[in-house]
């Protein structure tokens, strides 16, 4: 983490230079939560739309803070207290956390896209850790806020840090990049969340380019070759041939640096990579998987799912460029370990097993879910408990029909929903499954009571949902239930 005295700090921000006794003391990383602030740590108060952290600075000094900034528009500050007075707070972490930045020889990755990127983070994490000394992005630590924060938690020996970057509008992904400047970055696909506050997939590409922005010019810009929009928005030929619902895409082309590297990679053969070739171990809960390289490794992933093997083509990618041996990334992907909630395997108390994916869900990772559901073997009966997907903006309800319209008989014996968005799945679902096999619950607990009649301990369960609907709730009441 960041170590520099109150003098340094207030220089990297541009605040007045402290006189006096302060000058010489030591601040020791960077916290903007009072509750959880480290002996030694500088407060950050935010100030929210629901909360001002500046009532909160008197209890951080209490609890070990060791300076504090303050916000130039909230009054005076507490008198007698090392406090650097700047004109917006968040805008002095970002700073601080950039000045830091510049002062660290790390070799920064830094991953977005709508879906997949905390799993793509851990999976580059996991192999580059294989080889050199690794800070990663941890939980939801990704916005304007997050990023910062992440950053100042480096140690000043760091070599290699991979950082998920989030948004939910235009700009967001710039300001990040541009805080991080990676070397390498990685784009995992264009999906649908976001379309509430962006209006279409369109808009959606052209904010996740914008990670380019702040990119090394001689990096590497690795990206799903299998989304058309990615190509048409990153192709600045005179030649290339738009659809009429991307000539507004157009516009906003990126022009990259003449010596900026790219890569592709997806299913589809015209990537530089893909995979040739994919086998599901569904008892040990295991994927393997070749490229299309010659004499390509035998990759395993401790992970489920073909979507998961894309994932790891862009892990695998970034990880060579970044000097990995082939050994070192099979081993990192084997040994790979994944932020819960994401395809996470729950075993029941009498031997029902359950598929967790209930951090989020857009219609992109719904249907990764059931395919999966589909490809898994061995198992007696499967049964999808499906939830809403939220922030779909105006079209969220054919979404949902659409997903509906996906679920197949022949892969999956019930249906089980819960949600008002929800519902429609059950509708479309309805009309190709027999009687009594899809059911739109009204409460939660309705769920794992229903399941507890029919299943058996060989049976398969898939939970999925966006994080807003609670869904670990069912995840644990089928856990408990006896069948």
């Amino acid at each position: 983490m960041i170590n520099r005295s109150f003098l340094q700090i207030a220089q990297m921000i541009g605040s007045q230079i402290p006189e006096g006794e302060y000058q010489v003391l030591m601040i020791h990383g960077v916290s903007t939560d009072s509750r959880k602030l480290e002996q030694g740590n500088l407060f950050v108060p935010i100030a929210g739309e629901r909360f001002d952290g500046h009532l909160f600075v008197e209890e951080a000094f209490a609890r070990g803070a060791a300076a504090a900034l303050w916000q130039s528009d909230h009054g005076t500050p507490p008198e007698g207290r090392p406090i650097l007075v700047v004109d917006d707070t968040i805008r002095g972490l970002q700073t601080l956390a950039w000045r830091y930045r510049e002062q660290l020889s790390a070799r920064i990755v830094g991953i977005t896209g709508s879906n997949g990127k905390t799993t793509t983070k851990d999976m580059i994490a996991s192999i580059l850790s294989t080889t050199y000394n690794v800070h990663k992005t941890e939980g939801n630590l990704n916005n304007h806020i997050g990023l910062p924060l992440t950053l100042l938690q480096m140690d000043e020996d760091t070599e290699m840090a991979v950082l998920e970057m989030g948004m939910s509008g235009r700009g967001e992904i710039e300001l990040l990049s541009r805080l991080a400047q990676p070397e390498a970055a990685v784009i995992t696909n264009i999906g649908e969340s976001h379309l509430l506050q962006l209006g279409s997939r369109e808009e959606i590409a052209k904010a996740k380019l914008e990670i380019v922005r702040g990119m090394k010019a001689d990096g590497l810009l690795v990206y799903n070759g299998d989304e058309p929009l990615l190509s048409r928005l990153l192709d600045n030929s005179e030649e290339a041939t738009l659809s009429d619902e991307s000539q507004a895409a157009s516009e906003d082309r990126i022009v990259l640096p003449p010596e900026l590297k790219t890569f592709r990679f997806g299913r589809s053969v015209r990537n530089d990579f893909y995979p040739s070739g994919i086998m599901i171990d569904s008892e040990q809960h295991r994927t393997y998987f070749t490229l299309n390289v010659p004499n390509s490794a035998n990759y395993v992933l401790p992970l489920l799912g073909q979507h998961n093997v894309i994932n790891a083509l862009a892990a695998i990618a970034v990880s060579k460029y970044m000097g990995v041996s082939e050994a070192d990334i099979v081993r990192g992907l084997k040994s790979l370990k994944t932020t819960g909630m994401r395809i996470e395997i729950v075993k029941g108390i009498t031997g029902l097993t359950i598929l967790n994916d209930a951090y989020n869900a857009s219609p992109t990772s719904m249907k990764a879910a059931i395919e999966l559901l589909g490809e898994m073997k061995g198992y007696a009966k499967k049964i999808a408990v499906l939830g809403d997907m939220l922030e779909l903006g105006k079209d969220e309800e054919e979404f949902h029909r659409e997903i509906g319209r996906l679920l197949d008989p022949r892969n999956i014996d019930y249906i089980f929903t819960y949600g008002r968005l929800a519902e429609s799945i059950a509708e479309e679902a309805a009309k190709r499954f027999e009687p009594g096999r899809v059911h739109a619950a009204e409460h939660k607990s309705d769920i794992a009571k229903r399941i507890a009649s029919i299943a058996s301990p060989g049976d398969l369960v898939l939970a999925k949902a966006s994080r807003g609907m609670k869904f670990e709730e069912i995840v644990n009441e089928l856990a408990d239930i006896s069948i």
